[in-house]
């Protein structure tokens, strides 16, 4: 799993790629914990090379939206492939993320 972040145009640019499996997770939330407080800062999630998401990667995702949404900013998910946005439509939070 290879989960990046980087400030672009006073937004941050996350990339996932591989499996985000429950191990791969501990060390994704690691990454991704400092944007539970985006700072008013819009969220961008590209989610091209992103080929699975466990349950523990979706509280993640939670986790960053509800600082987004409490700071003022938003949170979009990036290319997401049809079998991710499957897991997104079997939880219900397809209705809660915008996707791109």
């Amino acid at each position: 799993m290879i989960t990046k972040v980087e400030e672009q145009d006073g937004r941050f640019a996350v990339t996932l790629e591989g499996e985000m499996d429950t191990a791969a997770a501990v060390e994704a939330e690691s990454i991704l914990k400092p944007l539970y407080n985006s700072d008013g800062k819009d969220v961008v999630i590209e989610c091209k090379n992103l080929e699975y998401i466990a349950s523990s990667g979706l509280r993640i995702l939670l986790g960053i939206l509800k600082g987004a949404k409490a700071a003022g900013s938003s949170v979009v998910l990036r290319n997401v492939n049809d079998d991710i946005k499957n897991v997104f439509k079997l939880t219900g939070f397809i209705d809660i993320f915008k996707f791109e």
